[in-house]
């Protein structure tokens, strides 16, 4: 008789293995890829909220988190597959040439996937969302050593050698997203943060507005917009988050 507690396990692991097979793969890593990128963004938040617990958690920036992570499933899903169907076995020279191309093709396709995604949620135009992504590139792509103590050069790298070498491809793109946690909260906080200048354009807008009403200066959106307009238009591209 199969004692109770090891019943359980099977029927748990009865209830997850088709989730990685067949047609149900491509929903569960699309599903996975959604679910982590949200719950990086309710990590930084939680760590905005405590250097100023006035800050209301912002759900639907969440929500736009999980649908932009959503539609990089399908792109993970194919890639991955693609790359053990060109580069078949686990030599050293195999793993490490994928390795490469996931890190030249597959990293910044994908940082420009997100930048631009957001920016279009948000309600920016691809044109200024694509600025962004421009402006802040090399920040993601290489240390970052003031914000997170590895980026993407430092992390990626060995991550996927571990990745490539050790894991069947069914659970690659599961492994990729629980290592990138911390990864994930990180491009909340860049994608989301606010640079000093503009924190002191809103400060004054505030100010302006408790003094003399909302008719003098417009909503806080408008102050965002303008500001944008004139940082970009007077030649500053130093990375304007919002």
């Amino acid at each position: 008789m199969i004692p109770r507690g090891k019943q359980l396990l099977v029927r748990i692991s009865g209830c997850w293995k088709p989730l990685f097979r067949g047609r149900y793969l491509i929903v569960t890593n699309t599903v996975i890829c959604g679910g982590m990128l949200a719950a990086g963004d309710c990590v930084q938040q939680t760590r905005e909220r405590r250097r100023d617990p006035a800050k209301m958690r912002d759900w639907f920036r969440t929500g736009r988190m999980f649908a932009v992570g959503c539609s990089m499933g399908p792109f993970l899903h194919y890639w991955y597959l693609y790359l053990d169907r060109i580069f078949v076995g686990k030599a050293l020279k195999t793993v490490s040439k994928k390795v490469l191309i996931d890190q030249l093709v597959a990293s910044p396709t994908l940082g420009a996937w997100y930048f631009v995604g957001m920016g279009v949620m948000e309600g920016h135009t691809v044109e200024d969302s694509w600025d962004e992504f421009k402006a802040k590139f090399w920040e993601f792509y290489k240390a970052s050593i003031t914000h997170i103590s590895t980026a993407d050069w430092c992390v990626w790298p060995a991550a996927q050698m571990i990745n490539f070498y050790f894991l069947p491809s069914k659970f690659r793109v599961l492994y990729v997203n629980i290592i990138t946690l911390g990864w994930d909260t990180y491009l909340s906080y860049l994608k989301h943060r606010v640079s000093p200048l503009i924190s002191l354009l809103v400060h004054v807008h505030s100010t302006w507005q408790r003094l003399f009403g909302r008719w003098c200066l417009g909503s806080r959106s408008n102050l965002k917009t303008t500001s944008h307009f004139y940082l970009k238009h007077m030649g500053w591209h130093g990375g304007v988050g919002w």
